[in-house]
């Protein structure tokens, strides 16, 4: 179970990779603005808060990451990063659209129900 859940927390990982990248560096792009339903204007308008989210996510993308370096003395940080996860889309999903429950805390939810039955 400890590869399910590893492998979990490292999807969830490459989730918020995958959003610093379309945030960061394809907000304005056709790619960014397909993605997330925005018009040229829109997204010219928003980039450089589009880009701070994407650095957000990079943190949590390396704090998952960063607590499965460390093995089993990682959980902690695993949990941590995973908690702030699931805030930030029961947050999102709050705000702005309910996609962001199923596409970023429901994953996070089931990785830490996961990390901590291991």
């Amino acid at each position: 179970m400890s590869m399910v859940a590893n492998g979990l927390v490292a999807l969830v990982a490459a989730l918020h990779l995958y959003f610093l990248v379309l945030e960061m560096f394809f907000w304005t792009k056709p790619l960014g603005r397909r993605v997330f339903h925005l018009t040229p204007e829109f997204a010219e308008a928003s980039k450089t808060l589009a880009a701070n989210q994407g650095l957000y996510n990079g943190f949590l993308s390396a704090g998952l990451v960063w607590g499965l370096l460390q093995g089993a003395a990682g959980v902690p940080t695993q949990l941590f990063f995973l908690g702030c996860v699931v805030v930030a889309g029961v947050f999102g999903a709050a705000t702005v659209g309910k996609k962001i429950l199923f596409v970023q805390a429901l994953p996070a939810a089931l990785a830490a129900a996961l990390v901590l039955l291991t």
